[in-house]
């Protein structure tokens, strides 16, 4: 199952407050995550996908792709959406687990792909953030082969959880996976990458924005 957690949206982003009011920040985030839905949408295989989330936009928008929601009302951050993901996952008998964050708009169907052309039968697959730091995507088969504890830093502490099961680790890097929004320097980035996503897009009606980020970079 490929799981995609989503904090609530009111709210979120908050690292892009010196660039975008709130209101702005809850579009780019929805923006955002139908990107990473899209790409979901096209894989050459049907995959089930579930969204994470106790946010009614997030819940709305994997509605409208036929995607399931595991409802998180408590809210309580990436890692512990996961756990309660992963164990829902578990009680079903899931073979394996994929989680992608929702604020990756430049993920391409053909690296999800990859991913799965990747996984060993049994083990994991990890692809990092273009800082290295962090981690955009991770596959677990079995689905709970180990746990997953997410934040800046996330990468290197995965990698070496999935070595100590002591089955295959691949680790991947792909460049549109690799681009996560979190801090200002991150939007000319997406701005400039080739491509005309939902976020992209929204960007580039925001000229003002874009300005100001500049100056804030």
């Amino acid at each position: 199952m490929i799981l995609v957690p989503v904090k609530n949206m009111d709210g979120s982003k908050q690292r892009l407050s010196p660039v975008l009011s709130p209101a702005q920040r809850h579009l780019l985030a929805k923006a955002m995550l139908q990107d990473v839905l899209d790409a979901l949408a096209k894989c050459s295989r049907r995959h089930e996908v579930t969204v994470v989330s106790g946010d009614p936009v997030a819940q709305h928008l994997a509605k409208s792709y036929g995607f399931g929601i595991i409802a998180d009302a408590l809210n309580p951050g990436e890692t512990g959406a996961i756990e309660m993901a992963t164990a829902y996952c578990r009680q079903r008998g899931a073979k394996y687990t994929l989680v992608m964050p929702g604020d990756i708009p430049l993920v391409q169907h053909d690296e999800i792909d990859a991913i799965f052309a990747a996984a060993p039968p049994e083990g994991t697959v990890l692809v990092p953030s273009a800082s290295g730091r962090g981690t955009n995507a991770a596959l677990r088969r079995p689905a709970d082969l180990f746990p997953l504890r997410f934040g800046n830093d996330s990468f290197l502490p995965h990698l070496a959880a999935a070595r100590a099961t002591a089955k295959p680790v691949e680790v991947l890097r792909f460049p549109g996976i690799g681009l996560d929004v979190d801090e200002p320097v991150d939007l000319p980035d997406l701005v400039a990458a080739p491509g005309d996503t939902h976020a992209q897009q929204l960007l580039r009606q925001w000229p003002v924005v874009m300005e100001q980020i500049s100056a804030h970079a």
